[in-house]
């Protein structure tokens, strides 16, 4: 028997303003989308903005549904508008936050399994890294890779002979 240790590496910063400007801007869009997030039930919208590799913003929110399982992620809406729409180009970063009761929660608020998943995929499917900010109040979180949040993931090269 051998114990293997995965670690993963993050920068945190405490105020926004402790950001680069593109961050700051991500961060901005992000607030914005989550601002038009249809929540009814949890009262948690998530916005989600997506850098692309021309500069272009693409922005997504949460949408609830009384059956849960019908419900979309802010993550999933937009990596999903940004291959229905940019195809060709692709992300660079992305943006994710949630508000509560009208403010920014205090602590970040990370991608669930699926949202990770598909990240991934995208990572995989363009070769290139995507960085993660995940923005709350109090901290902010940046990695620089969707890969350090799920380090033993399922791709598609699991599915190869």
């Amino acid at each position: 028997m051998k114990k293997r240790e995965v670690n993963i590496y993050f920068t945190e910063y405490q105020k926004s303003d402790e950001l680069p400007d593109a961050d700051k801007k991500l961060v901005a869009e992000a607030v914005a989308a989550a601002s038009g997030a249809y929540a009814p039930y949890s009262g948690l919208r998530v916005g989600a903005a997506i850098m692309l590799d021309d500069g272009t913003v693409v922005r997504g929110a949460n949408v609830e549904n009384a059956a849960f399982p019908s419900g979309s992620c802010a993550e999933k809406t937009a990596l999903s508008y940004m291959v229905a729409n940019y195809g060709e180009r692709q992300a660079v970063a992305i943006a994710i936050t949630a508000l509560s009761d009208g403010k920014q929660t205090e602590e970040p608020v990370p991608p669930c399994g699926n949202c990770r998943q598909m990240l991934i995929e995208e990572e995989q499917r363009n070769g290139r890294p995507i960085r993660v900010i995940l923005a709350g109040c109090s901290s902010i979180y940046v990695l620089e890779s969707s890969q350090a949040l799920m380090p033993l993931s399922f791709t598609g090269n699991n599915l190869r002979k």
